[in-house]
């Protein structure tokens, strides 16, 4: 697992397209159970390279019930970007995920965590990828639907402060 992390680490892909260059954040264990697949890292997080070290992140703890502790314990958290690195700045928040990084990287590190009991799929990006067809018409009806998903996979929305209908709407703080 340490190879694998050393040479995602030294990943410069998609750098051309990286308005920030590259900075792969991902943390994972051997013995991970959890992994959380989200998006991609916004600026605070390509700065502190602590995956969602923001207010997305503090939003997803309470969400999950979770200390920062348990959060950050690998062996029991695994974060696994769709993009490894900050994509940029787009017309309304961050661009999207960059295409490169899941189907080089996410197999080879999933392959290599034989204790993994459940992928969290957060966001429209993760569950497209990973549910494919399995994915509702809508993102709202994919995160109502999370049990025809379940035991392999759990669905959830973006924290992200900007995602104030499911904050509210949901009920999900």
């Amino acid at each position: 697992m340490q190879n694998l992390l050393s040479e995602i680490k030294k990943c410069t892909l998609c750098e051309p397209h990286l308005d920030l260059g590259a900075n792969p954040v991902v943390s994972t264990h051997l013995n991970s159970k959890i992994v959380i697949v989200g998006q991609a890292p916004g600026t605070k997080v390509h700065k502190s390279s602590i995956p969602w070290d923001d207010a997305s992140g503090k939003q997803l703890r309470k969400w999950l019930n979770v200390s920062d502790e348990n959060f950050y314990n690998k062996v029991k958290f695994a974060i696994v970007p769709m993009g490894f690195c900050y994509p940029g700045k787009g017309k309304s928040g961050d661009k999207p995920p960059r295409k490169e990084c899941a189907p080089k990287w996410h197999q080879q590190l999933f392959d290599r965590m034989p204790n993994l009991e459940l992928i969290i799929l957060i966001g429209m990006y993760a569950q497209n990828y990973y549910l494919k067809n399995k994915a509702k018409r809508t993102l709202t009806e994919t995160v109502d639907n999370y049990p025809a998903y379940l035991p392999k996979y759990f669905t959830l929305p973006h924290p992200s402060p900007r995602n104030r209908f499911w904050l509210t709407e949901k009920s999900m703080v």
